[in-house]
């Protein structure tokens, strides 16, 4: 039973799952069935209740890995001579996390992808509106509510910007490791250059190239209208999901599938934000991206425009 020895650490709708994808082929890499296990994001308990407040959350806080024995359970299979990792985009943004990261693991690769931070929280808001479980249509609007959801207990998934704040999150993850333990990598990167990408990480990581450590599109959600429809569905889904939350997680999953699939269907590719909804929402980050760039010493102008970068399912060419 051993620790693993690197961690995809972030960062949600940035990549991760594709990366993860790529690296599950490799001979020389074992990463566990269980994506994202989340186990240092729990303190040697359960996720607590009251850190689990939005819809489906407490649903979903029942399958993380909080025991260490099931946590290093889940390298006890490795391949001798195997390099051992997880995917857990939370890491980075848990402050805890990346602390108690450093007590256990101090020795830990440590692998981040970072996305255009409007993009990722509009990704985000997406990925939940078109699961039934956001029930605000407008992204605008749920920006606006992220004070008063944190502050109510909502689970990181709902913290649309405070997740896209690298530049705080990387600060504090520099203090507690050199920086060449981290690999620090754009999802612009993983999306038009995958080869090249899943080649330095293989770098980074010590082992060889291989042909089957290639990039695939994660997980993009269709975009699904707002309307009478998807107002039902969602209100079962989120009803479903807060009934869930007292039975395995196995049994709510298979009445959810259907519900998810009719919501899913006639959906389509969301739509681009404005110049102004996307200059708005693009002013919770500009003093994060002017740290991220001095902590980094890398520029991140682009992220500064008027125009996002689109989806990674659009721009990959595998």
């Amino acid at each position: 039973m051993r620790w693993p020895d690197f961690l995809l650490i972030g960062t949600p709708k940035g990549g991760t799952t594709a990366l993860h994808s790529a690296l599950v082929g490799h001979p020389q890499l074992h990463l566990p069935a269980v994506k994202e296990p989340k186990y240092f994001l729990c303190d040697g308990k359960p996720p607590s209740r009251s850190g689990q407040r939005g819809p489906g959350d407490a649903h979903s806080a029942r399958e993380w890995v909080w025991r260490e024995q099931d946590y290093l359970r889940l390298f006890a299979d490795a391949p001798r001579g195997a390099l051992t990792g997880e995917s857990t985009p939370f890491y980075l943004y848990d402050l805890a996390a990346q602390q108690r990261i450093a007590d256990t693991i101090p020795d830990v690769r440590l692998i981040a992808v970072v996305r255009d931070p409007v993009d990722r929280a509009y990704s985000n808001w997406n990925h939940l509106w078109s699961d039934g479980l956001e029930p605000v249509p407008d992204f605008s609007e749920a920006l606006e509510r992220e004070d008063h959801r944190v502050a109510a207990g909502y689970a990181p998934f709902w913290h649309y910007t405070r997740l896209g704040r690298y530049g705080e999150q990387l600060q504090h993850l520099y203090q507690l490791f050199p920086r060449e333990r981290v690999l620090l990598l754009r999802y612009r990167q993983l999306a038009e250059e995958p080869d090249r990408t899943v080649a330095a990480v293989c770098d980074f990581l010590g082992v060889a190239h291989h042909p089957a450590a290639k990039s695939k599109p994660d997980n993009v959600h269709p975009y699904v209208s707002p309307g009478l429809r998807t107002k039902l569905l969602g209100a079962a889904i989120r009803g479903g999901a807060a009934a869930g939350a007292l039975v395995p997680p196995q049994h709510w999953r298979r009445v959810e599938a259907p519900l998810r699939s009719a919501l899913h269907s006639g959906g389509g590719r969301r739509p681009p934000l404005s110049v102004e909804r996307r200059r708005a929402a693009l002013s919770r980050f500009l003093d994060d991206i002017a740290l991220l760039e001095d902590v980094t010493a890398s520029s991140f102008d682009d992220w500064r425009r008027d125009a996002g970068r689109g989806e990674f399912s659009q721009r990959w060419k595998g």
